[in-house]
Parts: C-alpha cells; structure tokens; sequence
C-alpha cells in the first residue's frame, strides 16, 4: 500500500521538481567497448569495461576523470550557498579533538588536534597530568597533509613505538620505528602491509607484523591481495632479513595475523578467510620454546573466535559458537577438547560487541537496541557491575593490562562529541577527563529512536535527530543514512558535517538494517548473499516510513551510505527512483559481478557471495547497481563520490557506474561524479579535504531537495 501512495505522490512530484532545474546537462562523451561475459550459460555485457584501469596509470581513463571532474566542479561552483556551507563547517570543525589515552611501560599514549590540522598529532607523557610531548606530527610529513599515521604499537618497556604511514589513503603502509626517548627514528623499514598491526615480542628487541609479497608490475592499487604471511622483525636489522613465521601457500586468500600475550608466553596466530571476522581458525606458539612448532587450537573455519586474553595456559575468547549474540569461553590448552570448554560469560539477550580484560576482570560491551551497554564479569564469570554511562550513546575503549586499576574509555552520541572518561577499574567511579568545546548546544537537538516495519514485517530500528520545535507536516529535508552490511552496527555517534546538516534545517535518519551487527549474527545473515535483497527493502521501507510520518517528502528526502553503503543507495535509487530527492553513493561498490577480481574484494564474498555461484550470480546481477541500470528512466540527483587512490573499492566501480547512469538518464536531474585526487577510501583523509567534500555534497542537497538554509555570510 505504501509503495503505490507515494509512488503516485512521487508522479505529481516530479514534473515540479524537474520546472525547476535548468536545461539537463550535456556529459562527457564516454567511449563504449565490446566486452561480453558468459556467467552459467548467460551473457553480460559490460561496455565500459576500460574504466576499471588504473586512473593513474592510463592516459585515458585520467582524461574522463578530468572531464567528469570538470562539468561537476562547474556545477557545484555554481550553487549560490557553497561558499557559506563551506564557511561554516570549517568553524565548526575548528575545535580541539583527543583520542583516549593508551598506557605502555608506564607512559601514556595519545591523539590530539588542534581543529584544523589536517592530521591528528600522536603525543607522549609520564601521566595523565603531566606535561605532554609531541612524539609524531604527521601534518610535517607531506605539504597537503595526504600521508597519515595509520597504525602504531608501543614495546612493552615504552622504549621503541612502531609506526605506520600511509599515502594518500592507501591500505599501503610503510612501517617505521621511533625512539620514544629520544623522538628519534631509526633506520627500520617495512614495506607492502596491509591489513596489520604490529606486536611487539616483552623483551623490546622485535614485533610480529603481515604482509604481502611486493606487487608485480602496475599492480599496486588494482590486484588481488593474496599470500598474507607472517613474519618477525628485529630492530635494526633489513626487512629481507625478517623471519618467515607462518604462511598457507595452500590457501593463498587466507588472512593472518599475530598477536603476543600481555604476559609474553605465546604467538595467538589468527588466521581468517572473510571480513567480518567470522570462520576464524586459531593457532598458537609457545614462544619460550625456540623450536616450538605451531599448535592448532581451532582448526575449521566455523564461528568466529576473537582472542581476549590468557591466564597461563587458559585462553579466553569471544564467540558466537552456539551463540549467534555472543558469549565469553575459556579454552585450557593442556586438553583443548571441545568438550573441556568452559562458557564464562554466557549468550544475552543483547548482542556482545566487543570484550576487554583489563584489571583482572572482563568489561562486555553489549548493544542494547543498539546503544552500549557495559558489564564487567570476573575471569570465573561472576557478575561485578554495570558501567554507569553518561547517557544513551555509544561507549568505546576500556583498554589496558590486566595489572592496570584504571582504563579509559570515549563516550558519543548524534549530539554529544567524544567525551573522554577515566574509568576506576576497584571502585567502578566514572570521572571526565577530556571533553571537546564544539561551537554548539547539544540541547537545541532531539535525537530519538523509532522502529518501523520492513517489506516482509520485519521491525527494524532507526534513529531521528533534528532540531528541536520541527513540524511534521512533510517538508523537511531529511537525509537518510544506511550501511547493511559485514557484521558493522550503526551506533549512535557524532559528525560535525551531521551537526551542520541538523543546524540548516535537516532531518538526519540512521536506519540499522539487516546485514549489519546490530542483533548478533542472525540478523547478519538475514542480510547477505541470497538474502541481500532484504537489506534494500529496509532501506526503501525507512524511507516509506518518513514520509508516512509526514517528517518528509520524496522530493525532500535525500539519501546517503559509503562503500557498502555506496552500493545500497546505488540500488535503492534505481530500484526506487520515484521515491528520493537526491542520492549520494560514496566509495561504492557496483559492478556486483566483478568485486572479488580486484584487491580486497575477495574478502567479500562471505558477505555478497560470488558470481562464480550460480545461484548466487543470478541474486547479484538482479541488483548490481552497474547491470541493473535502466535506459529511458528518470533517476533522481546524483553525485557519484570517489577517490583516484582507493584500493579498497577500487574507483572503476564509481567510473562504471557514472558512465551508465549518465548514458541511461532521461531526465533533468542532474548525476555527477567528484573524484577525489590523492585520497582514498576515507581512512586518513585530511581535514581540508573533508571539509571540501562536505561542503560539496551539503551543496549538491540544498540545491536539489530545494533547501533554504539559514547560512553565515
């Protein structure tokens, strides 16, 4: 019923949204190619298939993206409101930021900005008091502030930090080591990781890292990462010295990392064949044995198992093994059985998101209708107290060794920027440490949870916040946010380009769809591979949902998601194009057929299946943004966002999806692409480049969802 009423609202819409934008836009001419795929029997075409080359490697895909580039700068120069958008959102990003403390050898770790460096500065100190020391500045490693620290680990002995930098938001690290006494570097270098941290062996002399093999040819940004291996490195010594630790030749898709326990006795060896960090199997290495081979503790990819830390030889891991919400076991090494296993922490009725042991106890954190909820168990599973929160929101941290009697964690919601706390592991006492001065007044602004039905009567959570004192009355700009995918939820958490949309009058709805992590595993699977279609109908649904609330209307709602949310509004927009005001895929991923032949694609088939599985191919082709484009058929406002150095989803996904939507467009409204230059997938972006892109995309809505914004001058 719904669907039909708004979609004949939607068709007295229309003619009134396209009176009002200009004559529609001529497009670069892009070049079509014969290329035909045969997937079990049937024939798919994919004429812009040259798109997918490396954009800084070919002449010619680097000459479309200069003309796509050029006609949507031309555009978005032209949007009277641009310059005050941009105005504001860089007051409002103009505050000091923190990240929590982290304690290593007795010295504390941490992040701060001052507002607007482009990068967070990475300081030192003896305290949480005393007076702090610069250790990295990022932002004087490159002039645009395009190379980030992207992962650092300290020695046990706070003598030595590794560190790693990434380059114009590359998954590429280069490692480094610093003398943290001293602020020195030394001369290590470690090149081609990817997807690693670093872990440092108690005597200070080494850590354990992943990496791949160095990549052949042109193949840096674009070829399947395979062939992950573990190695040892010791300081001061050449990477090609480095000692071969663990590798499976025999799966070469396989993920592997390592890990050394707080009490320096054993090599936790993960070894992974998804993202979502389910099939996990475990290894270990008793590392005080020397010739000690490597012992499989769980040798099938079955459930997932994260390591949480040992007592001796009793490891304790988080699991969903015959918990699909989670529960804490504990495994004895010296009779690993299964049928030895110990549940501590049993399965709750709210899904485990993540555990801790620190300060000889186990602190859970739960999502609860998806805002955290912290309990603390000791090692014997006996229930010590609730985490008293500060509000409703999302709480994240609670670090540390399991001597420490203090830890810290953030605490964040649509309204409230990360507040740092100072958490007293003996008394369970809450104290504010740090708390960011943002230029505005978190009481101007509701933020509340409703629950809607889905296509099939599932209920599915979302989150509204908004200016206080709106009218229901189905004129509001709202902007709809989803994501649906990999096990990830969508907790409560602050923006300040959120904040800027709320503040000119917007509506900001987060929908936790299915697919995501939300509710424990179940509600995962009920939104991958065959059954992805139900992610697209809770998105569709929320939409539906907001306008039956009169909170907006089709030509008011604007719809957003990066990378797997890319390729959901890439689906939605055309499965629905009646029923959004305007689209912002980012980073998405939409040749559904094709992902997996490209880096870290072949991670995802655990959650988007394969077009190598028939029945999976014929589930992905129905929605594949890319494939599943209609000629003839007026598709809403679009800008199409990526970045030339993205080797997560590589670019050609966006390139091949903006050349089709512009050759299949029939109406006025205009679908565009920006392409981001020495940027990626989003990790590292500066903050220049941040704001640029907000105010860009905030443009692209006011003009098409018709907004009249209260802007400084």
């Amino acid at each position: 019923m719904l669907h039909r009423r708004w979609a004949a609202l939607a068709a007295l819409l229309v003619p009134l949204v396209a009176s009002a934008q200009e004559k529609p836009l001529t497009y670069p001419k892009t070049k079509k190619v014969d290329v035909v795929d045969t997937y079990h029997g049937t024939k798919v075409e994919d004429p812009y298939r040259w798109l997918e080359d490396d954009v800084r490697k070919s002449t010619a895909v680097a000459d479309w993206v200069a003309e796509q580039n050029k006609i949507t700068d031309a555009y978005l120069a032209a949007i009277p409101e641009r310059d005050a958008i941009k105005k504001r959102i860089t007051e409002l990003y103009d505050f000091e930021k923190f990240t929590a403390p982290s304690k290593k050898g007795g010295k504390y770790f941490y992040s701060r900005n001052s507002g607007l460096q482009n990068q967070f500065v990475l300081y030192v100190q003896d305290t949480p008091d005393a007076e702090p020391r610069v250790l990295l500045d990022p932002n004087a490693w490159s002039k645009d502030g395009t190379v980030a620290l992207s992962g650092l680990a300290a020695s046990d002995d706070a003598r030595y930090l590794a560190y790693g930098r990434s380059e114009s938001g590359s998954d590429w690290q280069t490692w480094g080591v610093l003398d943290i006494a001293t602020g020195k570097p030394l001369a290590d270098e470690l090149k081609w990781v990817k997807f690693s941290n670093a872990s440092w062996t108690p005597d200070g002399r080494g850590f354990f890292y992943s990496r791949f093999p160095e990549p052949t040819g042109d193949a840096k940004f674009q070829a399947t990462n395979e062939n992950m291996t573990l190695y040892y490195h010791r300081i001061g010594t050449p990477q090609t010295d480095d000692v071969l630790v663990y590798r499976r030749p025999d799966h070469p898709k396989w993920t592997i990392g390592g890990g050394v326990t707080e009490d320096g006795r054993y090599l936790i060896i993960t070894i992974g064949d998804g993202t979502t960090g389910d099939n996990t199997m475990v290894t270990y290495r008793d590392l005080l044995e020397p010739l000690a081979a490597p012992v499989d503790l769980i040798d099938k990819h079955e459930r997932k198992y994260d390591f949480i830390g040992n007592d001796g030889p009793v490891f304790y891991f988080d699991t969903d093994d015959g918990a699909p919400k989670g529960k804490v076991i504990a495994i004895d090494i010296r009779k690993p059985e299964k049928k030895n296993w110990k549940t501590v922490v049993p399965e709750a009725k709210d899904k485990l998101s993540g555990v801790s042991y620190v300060g000889g106890q186990f602190v859970c954190n739960y999502l609860q209708d998806v805002k955290t909820v912290v309990k603390c168990y000791t090692t014997d599973g006996a229930f010590v107290r609730d985490v008293s929160l500060p509000g409703i929101g999302t709480a994240s941290g609670f670090g540390g060794k399991t001597t420490d009697t203090e830890t810290f964690y953030t605490f964040t919601s649509f309204n409230r920027a990360g507040e740092i706390y100072k958490y007293d592991l003996l008394t369970g006492k809450s104290t504010l440490f740090r708390q960011p001065k943002v230029k505005f007044t978190p009481d101007d602004y509701e933020v509340k949870q409703v629950k809607y039905k889905s296509k099939d009567g599932t209920e599915v959570p979302m989150f509204l916040c908004y200016k206080k004192g709106i009218k229901l009355d189905g004129t509001n700009p709202t902007l709809l946010y989803g994501y649906g995918g990999f096990n990830i939820s969508l907790t409560p958490s602050f923006s300040v380009s959120r904040l800027q949309w709320m503040e000119m009058g917007g509506v900001l709805a987060v929908a936790n769809l299915r697919g995501g992590g939300e509710y424990g595993e179940e509600w995962h699977r009920a939104g991958t591979k065959t059954k992805k279609q139900n992610v697209f109908d809770d998105f569709i649904a929320a939409g539906e949902y907001l306008i039956a609330q009169k909170y907006t209307s089709p030509a008011k709602l604007g719809i957003q998601g990066g990378s797997n949310g890319g390729l959901l509004v890439g689906a939605v927009l055309i499965q629905r194009p009646d029923l959004f005001g305007a689209c912002l895929p980012a980073v998405g991923v939409m040749d559904m057929l094709r992902f997996q032949k490209f880096t870290a694609g072949r991670y995802w088939v655990d959650d988007y299946g394969s077009s190598d599985n028939k029945d999976e191919f014929e589930a992905l082709l129905k929605y594949s943004p890319y494939h599943a484009l209609k000629t003839g058929v007026k598709y809403p406002p679009t800008l199409v966002t990526t970045a030339d150095t993205d080797d997560r989803v590589v670019p050609g996904h966006s390139f091949k999806f903006t050349a089709r939507i512009q050759e299949c467009q029939a109406g006025a409204a205009p679908v565009l692409a920006r392409i981001e230059t020495k940027a990626g997938h989003g990790a590292g972006k500066p903050t220049a480049k941040v704001i640029e892109e907000t105010a860009d995309m905030w443009a692209f809505l006011v003009k098409n969802l018709g907004m009249k914004p209260t802007l400084p001058k």
